[in-house]
C-alpha cells in the first residue's frame, strides 16, 4: 500500500442540516461515518479535510419534545445546547473509528466582525489543520441572537474556507446542484454543470428553503458561492447522498455544479476577504449606472454624487452594500462618513459638497474608498 501523502490542499465541506439529520429519525450515523471514510481517504490523496457541520438545533429538539423547529430564540438556544453535544460526540467516536481527531469549532459574528478577533479565528483554524485535526465548525447558536447571527452554514462556510486558505469548498445538500428553475416546481428545469459568472439571472434561479430542518436554500448556496469566486476559491454544490463526492471531486470528478472564479481572482487582499466575510452589512447604498460601472469596471471609489438612496443607521467604518438600482450587490466596503451625513450628501458634486457647512468635513472624500471596498465576482 502506498505511503499516505503530506496534506498539501485543503477542502471545506459544509452539511446542511436537511443531509445530516432526519425529521423522524434523527441523526444520521451512517452519513457521519461514510465522511469519515471520505477524510481518511483524501488524507491520503493529499488533502486536509474541515467540515463546516448544520445540524445542532434539529437533533436536540426532538431530544427536548419537540415535534418541529421551535420558533422562539430561548428555545432554539436549548435545542443548539443539547444537540451540538449529540452531534459533536457522534462525530468524535466516527473519525477516530476511520483514526482522525475532530475538534468543534463555535463562531458568531461577534468573533470575526473585529479584524483582530477574525485574525485569532483564522490562526487558530490554520493551526488545527497543520495538527492533521479535523476542525468541525458551526455557528454557536446556544449564545447567538439575531445581531450577530451569520444566519446560515452557507456563509460561515465561505468565511471558513477564505479563514483556512481553502482550494475546494463543497456545499452538500439534499439537491444534486444548480438548475435554471426549481426542479420540483418546473419539470423543464435544466441542470446547470458550470458557472463561471454569477449575475442577476442565476441569482433569479434560486429559491428558498423548503425543508423543516434547514434555515438556508439555494439562495444562501449561491451568495456563498459569489463570494468565493470573488476570494478565487472553487466551490461546488452537490447531492449528500451522491456516492463519496469530496474523493470522487478531489480526484478530478465532475460532481454537481463547479463555481469557477476568474483567473483574476487569485490575490485577493486578506482584508478585502474580512470585508466581505467578517461582519454583516450595517446599510446599503444604492448607485446609479454610472456609478456602477466606475466601481465594478474601472475599479474606482464610489463618490457621494453616483449614490441615489441611503438605507440603514450606521457609522464610519461599517460595512456597506453598494447595490445598483435592481438591488443587486455589486460590491462591499467600509463606510467613509455616518449614515446622516451620506444621506445629505447622496447625489451631490464635490463642489457642492465642499460649500456645505454640514458637509465640509466630506469635502475630497469619497462614499467608500476603493481601498476598503471588495467587487463581487
Amino acid at each position: 500500500m502506498a505511503a499516505p501523502a503530506t496534506p498539501t490542499k485543503t477542502m471545506v465541506v459544509k452539511i446542511g442540516s436537511s443531509t445530516l439529520v432526519h425529521a423522524k429519525t434523527g441523526i444520521d450515523r451512517a452519513f457521519i461515518a461514510n465522511l469519515a471514510h471520505q477524510a481518511a481517504e483524501l488524507r491520503r490523496m493529499g488533502w486536509n479535510l474541515v467540515v463546516v457541520s448544520s445540524g445542532a438545533i434539529a437533533c436536540g429538539a426532538p431530544l427536548l419534545g419537540f415535534e418541529r423547529r421551535p420558533h422562539d430564540m430561548p428555545s432554539l438556544q436549548a435545542c443548539a445546547s443539547v444537540g451540538q453535544c449529540v452531534l459533536s460526540a457522534v462525530y468524535d467516536e466516527e473519525f477516530r473509528s476511520a483514526d482522525l481527531l475532530t475538534s468543534l469549532v463555535l463562531l458568531t459574528r461577534h468573533d470575526t466582525a473585529r479584524r483582530s478577533s477574525y485574525l485569532h479565528a483564522r490562526d487558530a483554524l490554520t493551526r488545527l489543520v497543520g495538527l492533521g485535526v479535523v476542525p468541525v465548525v458551526n455557528e454557536n447558536d446556544t449564545v447567538t441572537v439575531d445581531e450577530i447571527r451569520f444566519g446560515d452554514n452557507d456563509t460561515l462556510a465561505a468565511l471558513v474556507s477564505c479563514l483556512v486558505s481553502a482550494d475546494l469548498c463543497v456545499i452538500l445538500s439534499d439537491i444534486d446542484g444548480l438548475y435554471t428553475a426549481n426542479p420540483a416546481l418546473d419539470p423543464t428545469a435544466e441542470f446547470i454543470p458550470r458557472v463561471d459568472k454569477i449575475d442577476a439571472k442565476i441569482i433569479g434561479s434560486a429559491g428558498d428553503s423548503s425543508t423543516a430542518v434547514g434555515t438556508g436554500g439555494m439562495i444562501t448556496k449561491i451568495r456563498a458561492a459569489r463570494i468565493l469566486m470573488t476570494a478565487g476559491v472553487e466551490c461546488v454544490i452537490a447531492s449528500g447522498a451522491a456516492e463519496d463526492p469530496l474523493v470522487r471531486l478531489a480526484a478530478g470528478e465532475a460532481v454537481g455544479t463547479r463555481f469557477v472564479p476568474p483567473a483574476d481572482r487569485l490575490d485577493i487582499a486578506p482584508r478585502k476577504l474580512w470585508i466581505a466575510l467578517g461582519d454583516a452589512a450595517r446599510g446599503k447604498l444604492t448607485v446609479d449606472e454610472g456609478a456602477a460601472h466606475a466601481v465594478v469596471e474601472n475599479g474606482s471609489s464610489l463618490l457621494p454624487v453616483g449614490v441615489t438612496s441611503v438605507e440603514g443607521d450606521f457609522a464610519t467604518g461599517d460595512i456597506l452594500d453598494i447595490c445598483d438600482r435592481a438591488g443587486f450587490v455589486l460590491a462591499r466596503g467600509q463606510a467613509e462618513a455616518p449614515s446622516d451625513e451620506l444621506k445629505l450628501a447622496a447625489g451631490r458634486h464635490q463642489d457642492e459638497i465642499a460649500q456645505n457647512r454640514l458637509l465640509a468635513a466630506l469635502a475630497g472624500k469619497p462614499a467608500v474608498h476603493r481601498d476598503n471596498m471588495i467587487v463581487f465576482a
